[in-house]
């Protein structure tokens, strides 16, 4: 079997990796010209994602690409302690990590190339045709590659996703928009490692410290209209970290510090989410990643659901004739999909809570902490493991 993978990001590179653990060839195409240094900002990758890279032997690789984050604490603006997250570290001591996705996506790459995957920049893909017992790409530059499969990892716009699944819902803005950045000089009452997560009056803020003392951060703001990327680009880095410090002062936690000790100068992003589409595969072409759900930043489980599913498909490729393999890897993954799109939608809904709604949102979260924010209520999340050696069975998702 050849497959053919569609996009160079998270996904795409694990889903090549291991596809030639079962024996399956396949060569990535990649719509940038060169490979995405610099792309994105800090993220974080949960235990479960690296527990899915451990099976290919690249999640050291990833983790040293990061710094380690074994708990997180919640709280709220007034300075309630809400709780706190330690999921079960691998057994080899890794545990949940930040990190740059750039550097992710730096790192997948050279382990992919290393282990013999073929990737080829600059190939974006225009259309998908069937061509009796095989699947065509073609490229806007007039090229073509043909396999037995096609693997849609081309992220929240995929191309792929409009050949597979043309009525799909569209990604929706999430009710928030936020930047990140890095601070120095700063001596925080905190763990090195510990992420702090506060749901202030005004924003949401979340920061943790680095063993060298630089804070990485991140701030979500609450807006009902979606703003333009031009929109933000246009406003000074100055003023933007002016009306940042007004939005955090008001908060019990250090989070105007921590903005008055960044430098300006901000990249911003909006959050989005996508319902998965009610198939996920036609013909011989299958999505993955973000091309087939969108699950908001605020999950904090995109990177690591692309990874899960990438492994979970080379295992339905690897038991089952195509026909049936396609169908069985929806059916393993959209329930668990399905979900964390739920819990990231009650998260998003928390973070921009402003008003009444957030004093209700204040009165209310400790009580659900405590039934829903355990580590014990968190298990299926976070330790989740797959089983890449048991034979999949259809029918059994």
């Amino acid at each position: 079997m050849k497959a053919v993978i569609i996009g160079g990001g998270v996904a795409g590179p694990v889903a090549a990796m291991a596809l030639q653990k079962v024996g399956i060839d396949s060569t990535l195409y990649e719509a940038h010209p060169i490979s995405a240094h610099g792309v994105g900002a800090t993220m974080g990758l949960s235990t479960n994602g690296l527990a899915a890279l451990q099976i290919l032997g690249v999640h050291r690789a990833v983790a040293d690409a990061g710094f380690p984050c074994p708990r997180g604490v919640m709280w709220l603006g007034d300075g309630r302690r809400l709780g706190e997250d330690v999921p079960t570290p691998l057994p080899d001591g890794i545990t949940a990590i930040q990190l740059l996705r750039a550097d992710l996506y730096a790192v997948l790459h050279e382990c992919a190339t290393t282990s013999g995957v073929r990737i080829e920049h600059g190939r974006r893909l225009v259309k998908v045709d069937h061509r009796g017992d095989q699947v065509v790409a073609r490229f806007a530059d007039g090229g073509e590659a043909v396999g037995d499969v096609l693997i849609g990892a081309d992220g929240m716009r995929s191309a792929t996703r409009q050949f597979v699944a043309p009525g799909a819902p569209r990604p929706r803005y999430c009710g928030i928009f936020g930047t990140s950045g890095f601070a120095h000089g700063l001596d925080l009452d905190t763990e090195p490692g510990t992420f702090h997560m506060v749901f202030g009056k005004r924003a949401f803020f979340g920061y943790v410290q680095r063993e060298d003392g630089c804070v990485w951060w991140f701030v979500n703001v609450p807006a009902t209209r979606e703003p333009a990327p031009a929109e933000l680009a246009a406003i000074p880095a100055e003023q933007w970290r002016h009306r940042l410090r007004e939005l955090l002062v008001v908060d019990a936690s250090p989070a105007a510090r921590i903005i008055q000790a960044t430098p300006p100068g901000y990249g911003w992003f909006v959050s989005h989410q996508m319902k998965a589409p009610k198939t996920w595969h036609r013909g011989r072409a299958v999505l993955i990643g973000d091309a087939a759900h969108v699950t908001s930043p605020s999950s904090g489980q995109g990177a690591a659901m692309a990874i899960e599913d990438a492994m979970e498909l080379a295992r339905c490729l690897r038991d089952l004739p195509l026909a049936q393999a396609l169908p069985a890897y929806q059916q393993l993954r959209e329930g668990r999909l399905r979900k964390v799109h739920v819990g990231a939608q009650q998260v998003n809904r928390s973070k921009s809570a402003t008003g009444v709604g957030r004093v209700l949102r204040d009165a209310m979260f400790p009580v659900l902490m405590k039934r829903f924010g355990s580590p014990q209520a968190l298990a299926w999340l976070y330790d989740h493991r797959i089983d890449f050696d048991s034979t999949v069975v259809p029918g059994t998702g």
